[in-house]
């Protein structure tokens, strides 16, 4: 394993590249409607990333056709942007993407809701994001990997939900996926060291039931093996020797959260 540690140039450009995310991000909220199609999203989303002289990260990225990820309700991740599918109320939507600025990436993930919710969907949004929240305690120079990994988890169970273990968070920065890789459940090792300087992308992906997941036909889909909700929040953090700097978050979702 080979985890980087940026440099204050590297790490300017990296929270350059991160909050031109934030932009996007702000951009697609309000287009979250009932009636409105994935592929518009897309569009949209890809519009912005250019706008703002980024090039879309997801785009072409092993394969995957769009610029972003759009999951809705039982989708866990990486769902495929269509114009066949149209958003309805009470659906919740899951926008997972980054983008490339100056050789830097960035990457995160939000769950939104479409129109009215129910109580029990608004609960799952709300715990995804604050387990994240959770693991930010133990992201600090002189904590270790798995720390972050089983507050995250432990949070989510100690509601009853399941914590997807296929998939993980990662570091990032030159590259989209780098070392180390980050689950989002308690581990059996401590994992390594954090070092100032770490980038990481924290993404915890929650369900309302079992934490087994399966890919569709389009080798891109991930659902539920149920068929319950998912939810998906991600940021892309650096570790200090304080509290982590979340590069991704904006002042506004900060302040929301308060």
């Amino acid at each position: 394993m080979s985890v980087t540690i940026k440099s204050a140039s590297e790490i300017e450009k990296m929270r350059k590249s991160n909050r031109l995310l934030q932009d996007v991000f702000a951009g697609l909220r309000d287009m979250i409607r009932p009636g409105i199609s994935t592929m518009e999203i897309n569009e949209e989303a890809d519009r912005i990333v250019r706008s703002l002289g980024g090039v879309p990260n997801f785009l072409h990225y092993g394969g995957y056709p769009a610029t972003v990820c759009t999951s809705v309700n039982e989708e866990v991740v990486h769902g495929i942007p269509s114009e066949k599918k149209i958003l309805q109320e009470g659906d919740i939507i899951s926008l997972d993407m980054g983008l490339i600025y100056d050789g830097y990436h960035s990457d995160a993930a939000r769950t939104f809701a479409v129109g009215e919710i129910s109580p029990e969907a608004q609960k799952l949004i709300d715990v995804t994001r604050q387990s994240f929240f959770e693991g930010m305690k133990f992201a600090k120079a002189g904590c270790h990997l798995h720390e972050i990994s089983a507050a995250i988890g432990n949070y989510c169970e100690s509601f009853g939900y399941g914590v997807v273990r296929d998939l993980v968070g990662h570091g990032i920065g030159t590259k989209l996926h780098e070392d180390p890789q980050i689950p989002n459940y308690a581990q059996k090792n401590k994992g390594i060291c954090l070092q100032p300087g770490m980038t990481l992308a924290v993404e915890p992906m929650i369900t309302a039931g079992t934490y087994k997941v399966r890919w569709l036909d389009d080798n891109w889909t991930v659902v539920t093996a149920d068929g319950s909700l998912a939810a998906h929040y991600e940021n892309t953090i650096l570790i200090t020797e304080g509290e982590p700097e979340i590069l991704t978050l904006s002042a506004q979702e900060a302040g929301e959260r308060v």
